[in-house]
């Protein structure tokens, strides 16, 4: 009986988050994309944790590089689409990535070391990008917005939480016509 009540007291510590580590917590000197792209010599060898859509997969011999569009992080460290972008980075795995799951308009995060630059020609326009070693990658799941009458437990019913003058009281039940 000791045993399960130790058990069910040390339950609620143990975490519910699936974010590996490095992509949940940000290093303790967290260099922005800004700061790092600004001069890329000063921060070199640092470690970071940036976000983003994918712009484009390249599978090396070696590794894969993934062209990312800069966006700020939340505080779990998933992109936030609605602010502006700040720039593309490369990010260099040493695993094969396939392009099938790391497909273009996926959003990444990738914890890693600030690895130097690269160029990259865009138009006619010469970019320098700012390149992560990457050491862990994560891509997170599309978000799926719920309709605007929840469909909870009655398929064919919306819930309508109305006045309590309604009839039904404050929460009815009523069917779709």
């Amino acid at each position: 009986m000791k045993i399960l009540l130790s058990l069910i007291l040390l339950l609620p510590l143990t975490g519910c988050s699936t974010l590996p580590p490095a992509i949940e917590d940000p290093p303790a000197i967290d260099i922005s994309y800004p700061q790092a792209s600004a001069d890329i010599t000063r921060y070199q060898g640092s470690p970071v944790r940036w976000g983003g859509v994918i712009i484009d997969v390249q599978n090396e011999q070696a590794f894969t590089r993934l062209q990312v569009m800069a966006y700020p992080l939340n505080s779990y460290g998933r992109p936030i689409r609605d602010k502006p972008h700040q720039g593309r980075f490369y990010v260099d795995s040493s695993e094969f990535l396939d392009p099938a799951i790391y497909a273009k308009e996926q959003e990444i995060t990738a914890a890693g070391v600030l690895n130097g630059d690269q160029e990259l020609l865009v138009g006619k326009k010469p970019l320098r990008l700012p390149v992560i070693k990457a050491t862990t990658l994560h891509l997170w799941p599309e978000y799926e917005p719920l309709p605007y009458y929840y469909e909870g437990y009655y398929p064919g019913y919306y819930r309508y939480y109305g006045y309590p003058y309604f009839w039904g009281g404050y929460y009815g039940i009523y069917p779709r016509y």
